[in-house]
């Protein structure tokens, strides 16, 4: 069966260094931290007290008033960045039997469950708000993006952790290449900067605790990082078969290449020590691409700032290209991002077609001192201008769970 071919003809993100794609490059590219103290709750108690939230968000750009109240954060989120990736893309005839939506998130409505519960233990189950459900649930996204463009296509929810939206990217991808759709509204949303949430990673130990120093304390591959900073955040991307692309006159950002995904079979929360998985994700990805390893030029890298995961990749990627390791431009926009757990993989998708949009590869801002056993070029502090043809982006998740995937500039 001969594939089709899929390429991006939309993109839209909500950031904690900017929302839409102009100051979203503009953020990654200066250099700026969106990582700041935490402003939603009291976190006095807390071992970690600083978060990347997203200060420029306005959901009644997207939504009425009883649509926001209906609607838990993460699903806002997710509509402001599809819309913004819809319109991007300027979609408007399409059949609606042939589009479908792919959304990815770690964990889905925490807000409103975290406040029903209170509801329920304070006021009794009567007082439970009848949107609970259809607010919590992590497929709810989907639902509603289905609803809001009458796309009756495949709709499907991917958790994989922080791979999740890397997941529904692939899944996206697979769905256009053997010709069930001809779009697919994919990506990823994240939400929660809660206090549950904070409970849990603090006691895991794995955030981040550089408090008096926010803007520096996300530094993947620096020998002085000390965790993850939690972000959130939204991204979103059309993804459409270039037969239909063409047929439109649509504009084409890039084309989707490859997929590779895998498990580790290792441990709930630590990666491979050798990097097992995010090797195999990235072999298969490339083998699905039909490329050599020698014809990426760049990976935007999973990098979460934590030791064990930023050594464990930079062993994967040795690992997957040899010297050509030493050749490529390896980066990570979680430097400036923090972790946007679910929707990372979306929005590093992103970021990866706008370093071949610009020739311009972002950089991993706070590299002052590199781990001496993370010894590629990780692109420190600046941007670099360099030919950027193909690109492999990584989602890695707990439980072990890996997505890459492969994209390169569009040749007609």
């Amino acid at each position: 069966m001969e594939r089709e071919r899929v390429v991006v003809t939309g993109m839209g993100v909500i950031s904690p260094v900017g929302s839409g794609l102009p100051a979203f490059w503009d953020g990654l590219t200066s250099g700026h931290s969106g990582v700041g103290p935490v402003t939603r709750f009291d976190v006095s108690q807390f071992s970690t007290r600083i978060a990347a939230e997203v200060h420029d968000f306005d959901p009644l750009k997207y939504l009425e008033k009883k649509e926001v109240r209906h609607m838990d954060r993460f699903v806002q989120l997710a509509i402001g960045a599809a819309q913004d990736a819809y319109n991007d893309a300027l979609l408007s005839d399409v059949d609606p039997a042939r589009a479908g939506v792919a959304v990815g998130t770690g964990i889905g409505g925490m807000e409103t469950l975290t406040e029903q519960h209170e509801t329920l233990l304070a006021r009794g189950p009567n007082r439970v708000s009848p949107f609970f459900i259809p607010k919590m649930i992590a497929n709810i996204a989907g639902g509603q993006l289905a609803i809001r463009f009458n796309f009756q296509g495949p709709n499907v929810t991917l958790v994989t952790a922080c791979a999740s939206s890397g997941s529904a990217l692939g899944d996206a991808f697979r769905a256009i290449q053997f010709g069930e759709v001809d779009v697919m509204l994919a990506g990823g949303a994240e939400a929660v900067l809660l206090p549950i949430a904070f409970a849990g990673f603090c006691a895991m130990k794995a955030m981040s605790t550089r408090n008096e120093d926010p803007e520096h304390a996300s530094r993947p591959f620096d020998q002085e990082r000390d965790g993850f900073v939690m972000g959130e955040g939204a991204g979103f991307l059309v993804l459409e078969s270039l037969s239909s692309a063409r047929s439109r006159g649509a504009r084409i950002y890039a084309e989707l290449l490859g997929y590779g995904r895998s498990a580790d079979a290792y441990h709930v929360v630590e990666p491979h020590p050798e990097g097992r998985g995010a090797a195999q994700s990235m072999r298969r990805a490339i083998y699905d691409a039909g490329i050599d390893p020698e014809d990426v030029d760049y990976i935007n890298a999973h990098g979460t700032s934590t030791m064990k995961g930023d050594l464990a990749e930079t062993l994967a990627i040795k690992s997957v290209f040899g010297e050509h390791a030493y050749q490529l431009a390896v980066s990570s926009t979680k430097s400036s991002t923090g972790h946007l757990l679910g929707a990372a993989g979306a929005v590093e998708m992103i970021a990866s077609i706008m370093a071949i949009m610009h020739q311009q590869v972002p950089p991993t801002v706070n590299l002052d001192h590199a781990s001496p056993d993370c010894d590629l070029n990780y692109v420190p502090n600046r941007p670099q201008d360099r030919r950027v043809r193909v690109v492999m982006s990584n989602a890695f998740g707990f439980g072990g769970q890996n997505a890459s995937l492969i994209l390169r500039e569009y040749v007609p």
